[in-house]
This record gives structure tokens, C-alpha cells and sequence, in this order.
């Protein structure tokens, strides 16, 4: 699986996920842009890249906002004459959230979700690849916003792909289950809770970021050729149960 001459764009680039996926597509030989809102983080996975003879420009980015999604496309183009690959990736949590009833959930953190979960995924050219999650496949408690927002891109990327794939578009979506990045082991970390969710997983551990940017490579590369509109679940079994107990 090569990259070669191919470049990429790669938002919440900056860690995680992201930072996977895009540190996977240059050492394929692709050329990355790492947008990200932390501007520092960004530099710090281009110069990582760097250091390993790989291709890549940091940009500070807001996903919310259209003029930066529309500079980080245009900096493809200006810079490098293409753009084949787009990992709609990005999505924190605003500041001061904690999961809570529908009825109790406050306006900000439920614009924000949708703002950043789903308003920032209509964007992209080439092969794209977009970050749900199982929470868009199935209910959390207290977390109404995320679920709603996930859901939604699942359904845009399939209605995306119906509509764009007649111009040689492909659309998909990766829906990790609980992945191990900075965030995540944070939370689990803070409640004391890691071990305990572990055992529900039936491979009895947490994903690696390097394991799911691996299903987002494969969706990118001339591999998977023939496959839009599709919803890759990485959740280490996660979602096999049923959840009734006999």
C-alpha cells in the first residue's frame, strides 16, 4: 500500500487518530497537510515526519470554520498541484462538558457537536474518509449530542457517496470503537475505569491509534477501489453483543 506522489490532508492531525493516519500516509510516500487547531501540535507531527524523510506541512485550523477548510485545500493545490485524499477526522469535546440527560444538555455543547462532529465532514475531493464512531451505530447514555452528531456522518458519507460517485469519489467512514488516544486514556485514567471496560471488549484491551489510521489508509489507497459509502467498524468486538444476559 503506497501513496506515492499523492497528497493528503489530514484534520485533527495534530494527535491521535490523526496524527496516525497522517505519520501512515507519508511514510507510504504521501505528502500530508496536518490540520489542526493546535498549531504547535501540528508542527510537532510535521517535523516527526520530517525527520523520517517524509512530506509534510503543519496548519493551524479551525474545522468549524469554511475560509480554513478552504485554506487548507487551497495550499494543497497551490503547493503541490493535487488533492487525493481527505481524512475528515477532528472532533473534542467543548470546554467544560460531562455527559448529561437530553433534557439537560446545555445549547453550546450540543452546537459544538454537531458543529465539529458533523458540519465540518462537508468538505473534501478525491478519496475521503470520515471519523464516526460506533456511537453513531448505537445509543451511549448521557451522550445524546456525540450519538446524534456520529450518526449523522455515517448517513452523510453514505449519501455523499451515492451522489458523488459518479465523478470517481469515494466516500467512507471509519466508526472506532474506544481508541487510546491522549483523551481517552485521560478519562479512563481519571475514573478508574480502564480495566473494567476492557473486560466488556472481547480482545480484552483498548485500539491502538495505529490500528484504526490503518483501516483509514486502506479506505484511502487504490486497495480498496471498489468500496464507498461503506461504515468500518474497528472496536475490537466491542458492538458483538447483544447485551442480553441468559
Amino acid at each position: 500500500m503506497r501513496f506515492d506522489g499523492k497528497v493528503g490532508i489530514v484534520t485533527g492531525g495534530a494527535s491521535g487518530i490523526g496524527e496516525a493516519t497522517a505519520i501512515g500516509f507519508a511514510r507510504r510516500g504521501g505528502t500530508v497537510i496536518i490540520a489542526d487547531h493546535s498549531e504547535r501540535g501540528a508542527k510537532a507531527v510535521a517535523k516527526e515526519i520530517a525527520d523520517f524523510g517524509g512530506k509534510a506541512i503543519p496548519l493551524k485550523t479551525d474545522v468549524t470554520k469554511e475560509a480554513d477548510i478552504q485554506a487548507a485545500v487551497t495550499l494543497a493545490r497551490k503547493e503541490f498541484g493535487r488533492l487525493d485524499f481527505i481524512h475528515n477526522n477532528a472532533y473534542a469535546f467543548g470546554k467544560g462538558w460531562v455527559p448529561a440527560l437530553v433534557g439537560e444538555f446545555k445549547d453550546e455543547f450540543w452546537d459544538h457537536s454537531i458543529n465539529i462532529g458533523l458540519t465540518a465532514v462537508f468538505r473534501g475531493s478525491g478519496s475521503i474518509v470520515n471519523t464516526a464512531s460506533i456511537s453513531g451505530l448505537f445509543a451511549d447514555y448521557k451522550n445524546a449530542a456525540y450519538n446524534a452528531a456520529k450518526a449523522g456522518v455515517i448517513n452523510f458519507t453514505r449519501a455523499a457517496a451515492q451522489e458523488y460517485g459518479q465523478f470517481g469519489v469515494r466516500v467512507n467512514c471509519v466508526c472506532p470503537g474506544v481508541i487510546a488516544t491522549p483523551p481517552v486514556r485521560q478519562i479512563t485514567t481519571q475514573t478508574g475505569h480502564r480495566e473494567k471496560f476492557e473486560q466488556k471488549v472481547p480482545l480484552r484491551r483498548m485500539g491502538k491509534p495505529e490500528e484504526l489510521a490503518n483501516v483509514v489508509l486502506f479506505l484511502a489507497s487504490d486497495l480498496s477501489s471498489y468500496v464507498t459509502g461503506a461504515a468500518y467498524v474497528c472496536d475490537g468486538g466491542l458492538t458483538l453483543s447483544s447485551r442480553v444476559e441468559l
